[in-house]
């Protein structure tokens, strides 16, 4: 016998403790693995040597993994160098940890696979497990947390454009996460039932920002619609490469932007004279278990699932991925990737899900990002009593 570790790595999204409980009701069904250990805070959990039993939780506990956001078990950024893996060796072999597996997103795969090269001559396994709201995860169609987020922003973005068509006197630029990959703001094309329905204009950061056309795009819609509603990525960049929104703050690892929907609302106020407003979820988007995905859910259990079997066969230096079959009916199957082709990766949308403009998707990337979501959302906009244009 010999025991398992589970760690969690940068942000969290609405299924990372789904992903865990796949893992640990696993876990729970081979006897060669004593204790399942949790570590306490991610990679700082690991050097701290901060464990929970995961197999002394109560099961009605376990059960609420499926409807709990955020990270359970904790998680972390902690910078990590040489140091810092060779001293996880030691807490690997001190406590006869003999199978690893680490959620987490293109970082964290990054860690997992520095893992795997100290730890694979002493006999432990190391698995990654994907999780990322960003969907940016090189080689696998999508990670669990995309689908949940991607679930999010349409419902958001249905509901304020709903708000602006009631009220049409306005735009309203709904700023979306994703620094250098757009797909969750792509999803807010969800929203739409029919034609004329918010978002009316889609940028994202594969594409070069251009204010000029931009605010041509604006100017037209508002005079056809009165209210417009926007979705941006957090990640723009102009065609020099440059953020539209100057940097706050920059670290080793990442770059912290500044509103990129407060800066274009400013900018439709001052040059275009339209009222204007800016709206930002943020982490909302990743916590948010009232618009969790079932297909999401259901797919981050088995990634935890999968991992678990992988390891136990004498599998290592692997992440679960997901392999696209069709999409109508949807269908997909899980694969094994070597952890050397996805280490900090960034797969960033696509040619052909980007029309022409460079504001909007396209129906290919409808087709390919719907049945992520679930279930039809939960507001319908063809209720429209006082809106109808004819009269009785």
């Amino acid at each position: 016998m010999a025991n398992l570790l589970i760690a969690h790595g940068g942000g969290p999204t609405a299924v990372i403790n789904a992903s865990l409980y796949g893992a640990i009701t696993e876990a729970k069904k081979y006897p060669e693995i004593d204790k399942i250990y949790g570590a306490i805070g991610g990679s700082s959990g690991i050097l701290d040597e901060n464990f929970i039993n995961l197999k002394e939780v109560p099961e009605d506990e376990i059960e609420k993994l499926l409807k709990t956001p955020a990270s359970a078990l904790g998680t972390s950024r902690f910078p990590l160098y040489e140091k810092e893996y060779e001293r996880m060796l030691q807490v690997f072999e001190k406590y006869d940890i003999k199978w690893v597996l680490f959620n987490g997103g293109n970082g964290s795969m990054d860690t997992c696979g520095k893992i795997f090269e100290v730890a694979k001559d002493k006999g432990i396994g190391v698995i990654g497990i994907p999780k990322t709201i960003d969907n940016d995860i090189f080689i696998t169609d999508h990670a669990p947390g995309f689908g949940s987020a991607a679930r999010f922003i349409a419902q958001t973005v249905r509901e304020i454009g709903e708000d602006v068509k009631s009220l049409p006197i306005h735009v309203s630029v709904v700023e979306a996460m994703g620094r250098n990959a757009g797909w969750i703001t792509a999803a807010s094309a969800l929203a739409r039932q029919k034609e004329g329905d918010a978002p009316h204009l889609i940028y994202l950061p594969e594409r070069p920002f251009n204010e000029k056309e931009f605010l041509e795009d604006v100017k037209k819609l508002h005079e056809k619609h009165g209210g417009v509603v926007v979705a941006v990525s957090e990640g723009l960049k102009d065609e020099q490469g440059n953020p539209v929104a100057a940097p706050i703050f920059k670290t080793e690892r990442a770059t912290y932007f500044g509103d990129v929907g407060t800066h274009l609302a400013t900018l439709v106020i001052k040059e275009l004279r339209i009222k204007a407003r800016s709206e930002k979820p943020g982490i909302a988007g990743r916590a948010s278990i009232m618009n969790q995905s079932p297909v999401d859910v259901q797919e981050a259990v088995e990634a935890g699932r999968a991992a678990l079997k992988a390891v136990l066969e004498g599998k290592t230096g692997m992440m679960v991925g997901v392999k696209r079959i069709s999409n109508n009916p949807y269908k997909c199957e899980i694969i094994l990737i070597p952890i050397k082709e996805v280490m900090m990766g960034e797969k960033i949308m696509p040619d052909e899900f980007i029309n022409s403009k460079g504001n909007d998707v396209t129906q290919e990337f409808i087709e390919w990002v719907r049945p992520l979501i679930g279930d039809e959302l939960t507001v319908f906009t063809d209720f429209n009593l006082g809106l109808r244009k004819e009269k009785i």
